[in-house]
C-alpha cells in the first residue's frame, strides 16, 4: 500500500527585520529640532502624543529625529539589542516593549553603544535601568519609568515595521519630538506641513505674549467672551 504524499504548504514568509525605510530630508530634521512637543502636537490638530506615562529620565532632556522601530516579546529585549546596533546619527529608536511595563531592557551597557552610534534617543514603552548613569552620560530615554528587573534575549519581534506604543502608531521613518512635556510623533508625510504650522504658531505666541508684557488680557486677546456668550453665562 502506498502512502500518499501531501505537498508541503509554503506560507506567507514575515521579514522581521526592514533595512529599506523611508527617510526624511536632512534639513527638514534639523528644522524639527528647537521645536516644542507640545507645540507640534498643537499644530497637527492635536494628534501625535504619546501617553504621558512615557517621560524623560531627566527633565533637560530633547529628542528629535527619525523613527527606527521595535516590537520586542514581552520580557525580552533580543530585538532592541539588534536596533541599537543597526541605529545610526538622527535615529530614535521607538520601543513596544510588550505587555510588561516593569522590565528594565535598556541600561547603561547599550546607552554607551547608542553614543557611539550617535542615536539620537530612545522612546520605549516600558521601564528601564541605570538611570543615573544613562542621564550622566547625557543620552536622551524616554521611558514608563524605572525597574532592576533584567529581560531574556530569546525570541524574535520585528524591526522597522508599524509599531503601537502609547496609544499611537509610528511607522518607520516618523519624525519623533519629545522634551520635558512628552513625546509627540509626526507622520512623514505630513512633516513638512506640520512643521510650517508650528513655526507659525510659535511666531503668532511670541507676538501674543508681548501683549500681555505691555497689559493685555489673553481673554481679551483671544475673544473669549463671545464663548462666555454663547453659553449664555450669568455673571454677577
Amino acid at each position: 500500500m502506498t502512502t500518499k504524499r501531501i505537498p508541503r504548504r509554503v506560507g506567507y514568509q514575515l521579514t522581521h527585520i526592514r533595512r529599506d525605510v523611508p527617510r526624511c530630508d536632512p534639513a527638514l530634521l534639523r528644522a524639527y529640532e528647537g521645536q516644542a512637543a507640545a507645540t507640534v502636537h498643537e499644530a497637527m490638530g492635536r494628534r501625535g502624543a504619546l501617553d504621558p506615562a512615557i517621560k524623560p529620565l531627566a527633565a533637560d532632556m530633547t529628542v528629535c529625529g527619525r523613527a527606527l522601530t521595535v516590537r520586542c516579546h514581552t520580557g525580552d529585549n533580543l530585538m532592541l539589542v539588534k536596533a541599537v546596533s543597526m541605529a545610526g546619527p538622527g535615529d530614535v529608536i521607538v520601543a513596544d516593549m510588550g505587555s510588561a511595563v516593569a522590565s528594565g531592557p535598556f541600561g547603561e551597557v547599550l546607552a554607551v553603544e547608542c553614543m557611539a552610534r550617535g542615536v539620537a534617543g530612545l522612546v520605549v514603552s516600558c521601564t528601564v535601568r541605570d538611570s543615573r548613569e544613562i542621564i550622566r552620560m547625557g543620552f536622551p530615554v524616554f521611558s514608563a519609568g524605572l525597574c532592576v528587573r533584567g529581560t531574556a534575549k530569546a525570541t524574535l519581534g520585528t524591526i522597522n515595521h508599524p509599531i503601537c506604543i502609547g496609544g499611537e502608531i509610528v511607522r518607520p521613518g516618523d519624525l519623533i519630538v519629545g522634551d520635558a512635556d512628552g513625546v509627540v510623533v509626526v507622520p512623514l508625510e505630513e512633516a513638512p506641513d506640520i512643521l510650517r504650522l508650528a513655526e507659525e504658531r510659535t511666531a503668532k505666541e511670541a507676538v501674543v505674549m508681548d501683549r500681555l508684557r505691555a497689559g493685555e488680557s489673553l481673554f481679551d486677546i483671544y475673544g473669549y467672551q463671545r464663548v462666555f456668550d454663547s453659553l449664555h453665562c450669568v455673571e454677577e
